[in-house]
């Protein structure tokens, strides 16, 4: 399936830096919670299933990819309200997509 080039651009992916997270133990996966610095955007938060290869010291001060522009969704008792992208590695743990030098905070990915 092939989509527009004006599809495409409607999906808001921007680079933010993780502020703070912690352990989600009421999710029903393993999963911690983030709140992401996006610049002009401001501070979002959101729940990622990322504790195979990142504990929230690890995630802290990290720059991470989001989606921002989709409605916020209910996770338990949390309200996510980016969804943080990243690849499964070869046995399905989940590896952050991120800038490989630092951006500013809000630049939107192109």
């Amino acid at each position: 399936m092939t989509i527009s080039f004006e599809d495409f651009l409607k999906v808001d992916i921007r680079v933010g830096t993780v502020l703070r997270a912690e352990p989600f133990p009421e999710a029903r996966k393993p999963a911690i919670k983030l709140w992401i610095d996006f610049g002009a955007l401001g501070e979002r938060k959101t729940s990622a299933q990322l504790t195979t290869h990142y504990t929230p010291e690890t995630l802290t001060g990290k720059q991470v990819m989001a989606v921002v522009n989709f409605p916020p969704r209910q996770i338990g008792p949390f309200m996510s309200e980016v969804l943080v992208l990243g690849l499964s590695d070869a046995k399905g743990g989940i590896v952050l997509l991120a800038p490989d030098q630092t951006v500013p905070n809000g630049g939107r990915m192109h």
